[in-house]
């Protein structure tokens, strides 16, 4: 008997065997459903939470109408070396979200002791520090301060880590390196 489920095809001698199938590829499919609906709900909760938050200098929506592709905006805080100064990153959500954590990078050049030149994050809660209780503010919010104050025992970019200790020659070349890079791409 050759039975046709959900795309698959799949070959069985009993009729049992063919029953089995059906229901274990079905209920596969209702997981898999509710699943990216628990997801869809969560993302659609996070946007809501992140916009009536009020936090200043971080931003996130949607890439279009895909709601697990969002783009963000960080502002460098006050008082730091970063103050004035605006990036954009990308967020891509997997399908094990929340359990899992997104995968998020810089489109916007940084120059910072914990970004690499393709604008991937050194940050522990992104990483093995990840717990489903975090929601996009939290990322955001933990990036920012990550500009402020780097973790320099962990860099991607040892030339700014050396720089630090410095901070008005690090401005000096973190200014320089966004005026080039930053602006010049029209990413801010």
């Amino acid at each position: 008997m050759k039975t046709r489920l959900f795309r698959v095809n799949v070959n069985y001698e009993f009729i049992g065997q063919s029953f089995l199938s059906h229901v274990l590829v079905g209920h596969c499919s209702n997981r898999l459903y509710e699943a990216t609906a628990t997801r869809q709900f969560k993302l659609q909760k996070e946007l809501m939470s992140l916009m009536m938050s009020g936090n200043k200098g971080i931003s996130a929506f949607p890439d279009g109408d895909n709601l697990f592709r969002w783009i963000a905006t960080i502002q460098g805080a006050e008082s730091t070396v970063y103050e004035g100064l605006k990036y954009r990153l990308m967020l891509e959500f997997p399908s094990g979200y929340p359990y899992v954590p997104p995968t998020v990078k810089f489109t916007t050049p940084c120059y910072h002791p914990n970004v690499d030149q393709h604008g991937n994050i050194c940050l522990d809660i992104l990483k093995e520090k990840w717990s489903a209780l975090y929601d996009v503010r939290t990322i955001l919010l933990s990036i920012q301060s990550l500009l402020a104050e780097p973790n320099n025992d962990s860099p991607l970019n040892t030339h700014a880590a050396n720089l630090w200790e410095n901070q008005t020659l690090y401005k000096k070349v973190l200014l320089e390196k966004y005026e080039k890079e930053a602006r010049s791409k029209d990413n801010v």
